[in-house]
């Protein structure tokens, strides 16, 4: 039987938790400014304000797909660590609505997972800036949960 390093290093991160070893293997993560914030139950995932996330320079706004890709990874980043078991999930269907425009200053995002299951999965994620109850944006997501084996 041989031996995968990515799976070991997959099993040996999700037993901590470590989003940030996560993200820091994701090149479009870390290029967009995404950033795990605080830990325990229910961590944060936070959007850092890059000029080169800038979609309308008039306003100025973040771009939509920035948030979108922001929201989707944070999403798929929690479903990966609260998950028992170190799983890959795969998205099936993203879905997104724009509340507001999205300035140039740092954006957070909860994530709930709403279903769990042995092979789908479905997460609701809100990103919103300065205050909670103001959200940007409103996500929702539904992956496929692969074992890292095949």
């Amino acid at each position: 039987m041989t031996h995968d390093p990515r799976q070991a290093w997959l099993a040996e991160t999700h037993a901590h938790g470590d989003i940030a070893a996560w993200l820091d293997a994701i090149p479009y993560a870390r290029r967009l400014g995404i950033e795990p914030v605080g830990s325990g139950f229910a961590p944060l995932y936070r959007l850092a304000p890059k000029p080169e996330n800038i979609g309308n320079p008039l306003l100025p706004a973040l771009h939509g797909g920035v948030v979108a890709a922001f929201m989707e990874t944070a999403g798929l980043l929690e479903l990966m660590r609260v998950g028992e078991s170190p799983r890959l999930p795969k998205l099936i269907d993203f879905a997104i609505d724009y509340l507001r425009s999205a300035r140039v200053v740092p954006t957070l995002a909860r994530c709930e997972i709403t279903r769990e299951g042995r092979r789908l999965a479905n997460v609701s994620v809100v990103a919103w800036q300065e205050d909670e109850a103001r959200p940007v944006a409103r996500a929702r997501l539904h992956a496929l949960l692969v074992s890292p084996e095949g």
